[in-house]
């Protein structure tokens, strides 16, 4: 694809009003090779020359040799850098020389294990002598009953994903003892997506598996891949209790990518609050793409927002031949055959474009595509250069534009492209010592294997008060320093990796025979499948006739409409506990246990392209109540009396405060927007006080990182404000942005859903710099 000459026929249109901002040219890299110290079996060798690799990179080949020395090792390279010959080489290598080794290949995602399933099929059947050892099979969910005993005892290689080994292997293990025995190598791919919750879950998983392999008599190494974050051998630590060897010299070529920051124009161009939609202008670019036959992606942060863009784009590629046809959406909730059949359309090159959430950030094997626009920033520098690196996998031309939202980081990008491009990677942050995760991790464990005091090297300090906890709700029981699991049911059953709540919803279309279209999960289902939300799914409007808790289904039915739904929630919290304390300023700031009680009240009808609010209505659905960790900054007296002083409601200010830091605190703790929440409260202290919690039980320490990057955090909010072109506020600094469901509503703005005063706000933040020079000033 001729990228320049794209952007040339762009920006000389006559509709072109200066989007483009920047355009930075990432120049093409040569390959730097490298041998390893031992030299390949000759199958192997052989096996790659007819894929035409007659050389090494750099990073494979030291990947290699520290594997050969009996390292566990992290390899961090970019995006289509074969990581993969990093860890396939070795396996298939140990079974040529033991046939009777095994390995396991455990992926976040089960797209990712068929994908890679169907590559050592391939090695396999390409040559003899690897045939008669590597014997691959995935082994999750969707493996027939009437495999599983052959795959456990015949496969050389078991693919899979942590939610099977958590639900469907540990707790079988008995099964597995001859597998576990053998097991040589375990590979952990993707591990830059186990963070949060699901990686809080997942070192608890991992833990498990090491602690059954040890009772079987192995000791596997550990292979594990990640994209570039900051904190790779942390993360690894953290995640497998081992120290690893960092391996991240990048060898691979890549070729010329041009990355274009695009912001929507302005539609008043006085007041300046106002730009046109993200989302139309991302579907313009699309459109554009695919009129060139120019295979793309486009990647966007919510599920309605990818089955927006596709429905736009068919609509405005109506009528020109197959090219409608050769679009489809992708997103989590698809049934596995669904989203099987369009990832083979798109490697296939039968699809020119898939408008997708980051369920396809991963390193799934689509081909090599031309173009990949991101509709919004992803939330983490880290999750953009994984999108952005799914297109120009080869060494072609390629072209990345990201599309801001008006919202305040997107904003901020815009105006600053050296910060985005010069900005390091964030930290990856789990907490596997979490008491709601461990004290799950544990229950399973202690199925598994009864837990001693020799555990806690497994499991951390915390492991003994957590087992008491456990003994005293007598699900386990202490004999003789052993705890022994009392009940006669599995606990990794009630034990859920990914989601808030351990249930999902099942979405059901009553007027095609009950069919199920797709789930949710439980706590979510409230704020997307209410009664009379539109459901969007294949670009299709569904109605939600019922929301039935009880047997958790909701209960839909197509229609024709031209809007799509938001909910709005009411909250309100308690602290419970307050675990450290320091003074801010003039105020403090605190980090404790907080219960959040939300409940969906309302839904607002959004009407698709002009974004026009046509209507309201209430709801009465049953509330939920989340305990989890906050942290909360009390602003001093003096300083608010200073805000009131200067003509402004000082809790306005605090909203808007508030707005800001619940936006930037993604891109310093590598959080997605939807694991925080917070609001501004005065029941608990008497005071307004800001609160920012993690939208998890027990929380996973993202709000903890907030704690302590205070500063950073309040800096690059006070740039935000400062920045904005807009007069009273807008999006893109002070409010919440249009399209960022569900909406919290706030009783001190009336109507719930008014802008903050701007004015205010940056006030109080100009207010709170000077006092922080003058104290640093008063230190010196």
């Amino acid at each position: 694809m001729d990228v320049q000459a794209l952007l040339r026929e762009i920006t000389s249109e006559r509709r072109y009003r200066d989007q483009i901002v920047h355009v930075r040219e990432i120049a093409a890299r040569q390959a730097d090779y490298a041998s390893p110290a031992d030299p390949l079996p000759e199958a192997l060798a052989s096996l790659l020359r007819r894929q035409n690799i007659h050389r090494l990179y750099s990073h494979q080949a030291a990947a290699l040799n520290a594997i050969s020395a009996g390292k566990d090792v992290v390899i961090v390279t970019g995006t289509a850098s074969g990581k993969t010959l990093c860890y396939n080489l070795p396996v298939v290598g140990e079974l040529l020389a033991r046939p009777d080794s095994r390995a396991m290949y455990v992926f976040p995602t089960k797209a990712l294990a068929q994908d890679q399933f169907g590559l050592l099929q391939r090695w396999a059947a390409d040559d003899e002598a690897i045939g008669d050892v590597l014997a691959p099979a995935v082994y999750d969910g969707d493996t027939p009953s009437h495999n599983r005993a052959n795959i456990r005892s015949r496969a050389s290689v078991v693919l899979t994903n942590p939610d099977m080994l958590h639900v469907g292997i540990l707790p079988y293990h008995a099964k597995w003892h001859k597998f576990l025995r053998q097991l040589r190598y375990i590979v952990l791919d993707e591990v830059h997506t186990y963070r949060g919750i699901f990686g809080s879950h997942v070192a608890g998983v991992v833990r498990r598996l090491l602690r059954m392999c040890e009772h079987y008599g192995s000791r596997p190494q550990l292979v594990c891949c990640s994209a570039t974050i900051a904190n790779p051998l942390e993360l690894t630590d953290r995640l497998t209790g081992r120290e690893l060897t960092l391996i991240d010299n990048d060898g691979a070529p890549r070729g010329r990518k041009y990355f274009v920051l695009w912001n929507p124009p302005f539609i008043d161009a006085g007041e300046k609050v106002s730009r046109r939609s993200a989302n139309v202008e991302a579907v313009d670019l699309l459109v554009k793409l695919v009129r060139r036959r120019a295979q793309t992606i486009v990647f966007a942060k919510a599920r309605v927002v990818a089955e927006l863009v596709y429905k736009y784009a068919r609509e405005a590629l109506a009528g020109e031949g197959d090219l409608a046809g050769r679009i489809r959406p992708y997103r989590g909730g698809y049934l596995p055959s669904e989203r099987r059949e369009i990832e083979q359309e798109l490697f296939a090159g039968r699809l020119l474009a898939v408008s997708a959430t980051n369920a396809l950030e991963l390193g799934i094997d689509v081909g090599s595509l031309d173009a990949a626009i991101l509709v919004g920033f992803p939330g983490t520098i880290c999750s953009t250069w994984q999108q952005a690196g799914r297109a120009g996998r080869t060494a072609s031309d390629s072209l990345v534009i990201l599309v801001a939202y008006n919202d305040p980081v997107d904003q901020f990008l815009m105006r600053h492209p050296e910060y985005f491009f010069g900005a390091s990677h964030e930290h990856a942050v789990i907490d596997p010592g979490n008491p709601f995760v461990l004290s799950g991790q544990l229950a399973c464990a202690c199925f598994e294997k009864p837990l001693t005091a020799d555990d806690e090297r497994y499991f951390g300090p915390l492991m003994e008060p957590v087992a008491e906890t456990i003994a005293d709700d007598g699900e386990i029981k202490l004999i003789d320093e052993h705890y022994y699991w009392t009940s006669p049911d599995h606990p990794s059953a009630g034990v859920s990796l990914r989601n808030i709540s351990q249930n999902n919803y099942a979405i059901v279309d009553t007027s095609a025979g009950h069919r199920t279209i797709g789930q949710v999960d439980a706590i979510s289902a409230p704020e997307l499948v209410y009664p009379e939300a539109i459901y969007l799914h294949e670009g299709a409007s569904y109605l939600v006739r019922k929301l039935d808790t009880e047997a958790k289904i909701a209960h839909v039915e197509p229609c024709e409409v031209d809007y799509y739904t938001q909910a709005v929630l009411a909250s309100q919290c308690r602290i419970t506990a307050t675990r450290t304390e320091q003074p801010y300023l003039d105020g403090r700031t605190c980090f404790g246990d907080l219960d959040v009680t939300w409940q969906t009240t309302a839904f607002r009808k959004i009407k698709y392209y002009t974004m026009e609010l046509i209507g309201q209505a209430s709801l009465d659905l049953p509330s939920q109540t989340l305990a989890t960790t906050a942290m909360w900054w009390v602003v001093s007296e003096p300083m608010r009396k200073e805000v009131a002083s200067g003509g402004y409601n000082p809790i306005e200010a605090l909203i808007g405060v508030r707005n800001l830091m619940l936006v930037t605190l993604p891109a310093l703790a590598m959080c997605d927007r939807r694991d925080i929440s917070g609001m501004v409260d005065s029941s608990n202290l008497g005071t307004h006080t800001i609160f920012v919690y993690d939208r998890y039980p027990g929380g996973v320490g993202f709000a903890q990182k907030g704690y302590e990057l205070l500063d950073d955090w309040l800096d690059m909010g006070r740039a935000i404000v400062a920045e904005c072109p807009c007069k009273l506020g807008c999006p893109s600094c002070v409010a919440p942005p249009n399209l960022r469901p569900p909406i919290h509503s706030d009783p001190d703005l009336s109507g719930g859903y008014n802008v903050p005063n701007k004015a205010a706000t940056a006030l109080l933040l100009e207010l709170l710099a000077r006092e922080g020079a003058r104290r640093q000033e008063n230190a010196q």
